[in-house]
């Protein structure tokens, strides 16, 4: 049977008692999981939601269009990043490649190292070259996995070529799984950084380690003024964030990836402890802040996200689907919705014309290619 996505009602940021409930169910871990652990059963034919059932009305999925293919072909596409001309670049995880996307044609930047790629990326499994934003001045920032670290760093476009790599900040803790990645220049400019556990859970609790945490710099990489506590934590006790974004009014939302039972979308406030490893999910512990939604890990592995003041549009890698989690006025959340698949979604966006693209991930060694994989496409909803 299906299980419904647990939410928290929260209005200004303050977490109240409405719940959900959740109508059983059976989940399980992806054979080859975005999460730690070894492998576990594979989903019952009751999860595997890859095939809509043949009466629309007892779909699972809510109407999705895609109205326009943007490009194809793509190879482990990780991150998108909106140029001021309407153009978009876009990084490849495992090659360490970075595309110029001008209306329908797909170009790869020159990054200086063999094959035009950034000579430093390092790919086992999940790390490599992953996210990448435009900064107010400009610069163009990645975000990469090296033979020794994580790290930031910032480049200028020059035409087709990626020029003059200047390390922003360096030092975070890497591995094959859980190294975060996702950029994003807040509303107040500063970057905002999201790193992973590199399955060392321990490192999420300890604000003087770079690891599951979220990061707030300056576009050198200093602590931005106003941090919590004095370096470059914003919050902590992640475990793997992979989305970012904000509202109009300045909330802060993050996705999450959870282990075995609960990934999370959760309302960012500063200097708060998520609770990873001692929590997964709700706490109902003052010392931790709740997430707003959770869901089964079958029907998530939340990465990329698209905030709106309407709501939240979540990537769902092993869960292949487009999630929308309405916000209310005020910013209570509503009942979420999933949208029709189109295989592992690693990241949505909205678009500088009001539009929505997704991207999916069915070449990143986990996925079930299809036609013309990977892809860059836009969707209307209903």
């Amino acid at each position: 049977m299906r299980r419904s996505p647990r939410t928290r009602a929260v209005a200004a940021g303050l977490l109240l008692s409405a719940t959900m409930t959740m109508a059983a169910g059976c989940s399980g871990s992806d054979p080859q999981p975005d999460r730690a652990g070894g492998p576990a059963p594979a989903p019952s034919p009751a999860d595997d939601r890859t095939t809509p059932p043949e009466d629309p009305s007892e779909s699972p999925f809510t109407e999705v269009d895609v109205v326009d293919t943007i490009a194809t072909d793509l190879r482990s596409p990780w991150a998108v990043a909106f140029l001021p001309d309407g153009s978009a670049l876009v990084t490849q995880r495992d090659s360490g490649t970075v595309l110029h996307v001008t209306g329908h044609e797909v170009s790869q930047v020159d990054a200086g190292g063999p094959d035009g790629a950034l000579p430093q990326v390092h790919h086992e499994t999940e790390d490599g070259l992953l996210g990448i934003a435009v900064g107010p001045d400009g610069g163009i920032y990645l975000y990469l996995t090296t033979a020794a670290d994580n790290r930031v760093i910032r480049m200028d476009l020059e035409g087709e070529r990626l020029v003059d790599p200047r390390v922003v900040l360096d030092g975070i803790p890497s591995g094959s799984h859980h190294d975060g990645g996702r950029l994003a220049f807040g509303p107040d400019g500063y970057l905002y950084i999201t790193t992973g556990d590199t399955r060392e859970p321990s490192l999420s609790q300890d604000i003087d380690s770079l690891a599951g945490k979220i990061l707030r710099v300056s576009t050198t990489g200093e602590p931005a003024p106003g941090n919590p506590f004095g370096n470059e934590v914003w919050s902590y006790g992640h475990r793997n964030v992979q989305g970012i974004g904000w509202t109009d009014d300045g909330r802060m939302y993050a996705s999450e990836f959870g282990e075995n039972s609960f990934d999370e979308l959760n309302l960012i406030e500063p200097g708060g402890n998520y609770g990873w490893p001692a929590v997964e999910g709700w706490a109902g512990d003052p010392q931790y802040v709740d997430p707003l939604v959770t869901w089964p890990t079958s029907e998530a592995s939340p990465s990329g996200i698209a905030v709106t003041d309407d709501g939240v549009w979540v990537a769902a890698l092993r869960g292949e689907r487009l999630w929308f989690v309405p916000l209310e006025p005020g910013g209570a959340v509503g009942e979420p919705r999933d949208y029709l698949d189109l295989g592992r979604l690693r990241d949505v966006l909205a678009t500088p014309d009001g539009g929505l693209w997704v991207v999916t991930s069915n070449t990143d060694g986990r996925g079930d290619p299809r036609g013309s994989d990977d892809r860059i496409v836009r969707v209307e909803t209903s």
